[in-house]
């Protein structure tokens, strides 16, 4: 038996039906779906990654996220376009961009000023749960969504994906848990990324990859997220096969996030 949502979830997920209501009710879907028709060429995401991993690299998502629910706002000197930069500039292989507005200060808007400013890929990081969104996240020029295991039902899950994949979009499909896990292996996934974060309680454990990885299908790659702060994880991940990273708040709370990020995953790389 399904465990019950957590009260984030569920507050964000109340407020999220709602906002795209109110989304739909100024640019209704079949104008959406117009604007897709000229919305930028894709950047390669997964192909990025997956290059970092044949050439035995990290391969960092570095996101750019202004605040959280659980730690309120990470960074007062906001500059996406400056951010963005920094990061391609400190070693990021794909960028990770809020657009959730309400809870984690985000937008569209930030979203395609960080592209326009670096030529990485961008994965749009939202609560996704309604084929409105999908096509939104192509107009936006993402080049590869976020589908969350906890917020969706097999049945949203699996329409999003295919609808993703016919607009020729990424897809890195998140879970928390084992059964969340085996939820998303169901439509084969390539890309699979483990949240360290436990959503009822905020608590972060490493361990959480580490007890999924040896589940993770060879078609597939996966990305660890949430609570990689110093070396010494990135070196607990990599030692244990973990090769993929998204990595948000430790960049977003330094002075330079570029520069933290090469500090943590390339502290021997010059320039």
């Amino acid at each position: 038996m399904a465990e019950p949502r957590p009260e984030i979830l569920d507050k964000i997920l109340k407020h999220k039906q709602q906002e795209i209501a109110d989304k739909q009710s100024r640019v209704p879907l079949a104008q959406m779906q117009e604007w897709v028709k000229d919305a930028q060429a894709i950047r390669p995401f997964e192909t990025m990654l997956r290059g970092a991993l044949a050439a035995d690299k990290p391969g960092v998502i570095a996101e750019i996220k202004r605040a959280s629910p659980s730690k309120g706002i990470l960074r007062e000197d906001f500059d996406p376009m400056a951010i963005a930069k920094s990061y391609q500039f400190g070693g990021a292989t794909c960028l990770s961009v809020l657009t959730d507005s309400e809870f984690f200060k985000g937008g569209g808007p930030i979203l395609e000023f960080a592209r326009r400013s670096c030529g990485l890929p961008v994965l749009r990081k939202d609560f996704i749960i309604d084929p409105y969104q999908v096509y939104e996240t192509r107009v936006l020029s993402a080049d590869c969504m976020l589908l969350i295991m906890a917020a969706l039902t097999d049945e949203q899950y699996e329409n999003l994906y295919q609808l993703g994949k016919e607009l020729n979009l990424d897809i890195l499909v998140e879970v928390h848990n084992e059964q969340e896990f085996d939820r998303a292996l169901k439509l084969s996934p390539t890309l699979l990324g483990v949240n360290n974060r436990n959503l009822h309680t905020f608590e972060v454990d490493l361990d959480i990859t580490l007890g999924l990885k040896d589940k993770l299908p060879p078609e597939s790659v996966l990305v660890t997220e949430s609570g990689i702060h110093t070396q010494e994880d990135v070196k607990k991940m990599r030692d244990n096969g973990i090769g993929l990273f998204l990595v948000g708040e430790a960049f977003m709370r330094a002075p330079d996030p570029g520069q933290k990020l090469k500090e943590l995953f390339f502290p021997d790389r010059s320039y």
